[in-house]
């Protein structure tokens, strides 16, 4: 029988520092979803560590729903649900949750997927909920690596909706649905991990 699981070593780098932050974030019990979760490591170490997280992964392609399915049979957690097909820019799952995630999305997809996801993490948040994305940006006070220079012209080389977006671009939009910027931490590779919360400026 072949193995659905994929590896990404990225995951294995930084899915121990998001999640210090957003342990931090998110201190109690919470229902979770996980945007855009790829192979599905993130999900698993998450609800893993965190089994008051009742914690909903999702990913528009079969692919990577296939992964995250192998994954959660693997690890037999009962905090971590089973994938949703799910796009930012189409309908959510009912109800509300106490956060929402998204590790390397933005930058990888149309600034559409942007404004929808903020305009359904003002719909969907708990009051003081939280927002967690991760990955690079751009900030008008601060120095682009140059391999994060790169990485954009790669980006929009394969696609010239994608790219990586200015910080202050983001804020604006997630402050337009009553998400504030609570935290900023500066990961490793040149990356970020952002913490909105909604309701709280």
């Amino acid at each position: 029988m072949t193995d659905a699981r994929r590896y990404s070593p990225a995951a294995a780098r930084n899915r121990q520092p998001i999640l210090e932050v957003l342990a931090e974030a998110l201190p109690g019990p919470a229902r979770v979803l996980e945007l855009a979760s790829g192979s599905g490591e993130h999900a698993c170490h998450f609800a893993a560590a965190r089994p008051d997280w009742d914690w909903q992964p999702s990913d528009p392609t079969p692919e990577a729903r296939a992964s995250i399915a192998a994954w959660r049979e693997v690890v037999e957690l009962p905090n971590l649900r089973s994938p949703l097909a799910l796009d930012a820019t189409g309908d959510w799952p009912a109800g509300r949750f106490e956060a929402i995630v998204a590790i390397n999305l933005i930058h990888i997809s149309p600034w559409a997927v942007t404004e929808a996801l903020m305009a359904r993490a003002g719909e969907r948040l708990e009051e003081g909920g939280t927002l967690l994305l991760y990955g690079p940006y751009l900030r008008v006070d601060q120095p682009t690596a140059a391999s994060n220079l790169a990485f954009d012209a790669d980006l929009r080389s394969r696609d010239p909706r994608w790219g990586i977006r200015d910080l202050a671009d983001v804020s604006a939009e997630a402050e337009r649905y009553g998400l504030w910027l609570e935290r900023l931490v500066e990961m490793p590779a040149n990356n970020l991990c952002l913490v909105w919360r909604k309701g709280l400026a």
